[in-house]
């Protein structure tokens, strides 16, 4: 999906709760919400399971979308020309901050 088309639901959601998003991705219309939506519960699994934080605090800041590969195609046309068509595609970097719980000290190895 072209970048262009991702960035129109990407900046939508910079800057809302990760629950909020959810709602928001989940009622939309548009194409490239269901691939935003599946990067957005990935994004919170790996923050609960990796860094112990919960859901309810998490909050999207940053949303950065950018070109990735494009695909190059010919499609026939008239007189035996030929016209380029290009497949783009794109990559998305999300950011979620929230309260991560402190590590707790192992008091047997203090003393």
């Amino acid at each position: 999906m072209s970048p262009r088309k991702v960035r129109l639901v990407a900046n939508l959601l910079s800057g809302m709760p990760a629950e909020k998003a959810i709602i928001q991705l989940e009622n939309m219309t548009k194409i490239s919400a269901g691939p935003m939506l599946k990067l957005l519960r990935s994004a919170i699994a790996n923050a609960k399971h990796n860094y112990e934080m919960k859901e309810e605090g998490l909050k999207i800041t940053k949303i950065i979308v950018n070109d990735g590969p494009i695909l190059r195609r010919w499609m026939p046309r008239a007189m035996g020309r030929a016209t380029p068509i290009r497949k783009r595609s794109s990559h998305i970097e999300i950011t979620l901050e929230g309260d991560a719980p402190e590590k707790k000290k192992n008091s047997a190895i203090e003393n």
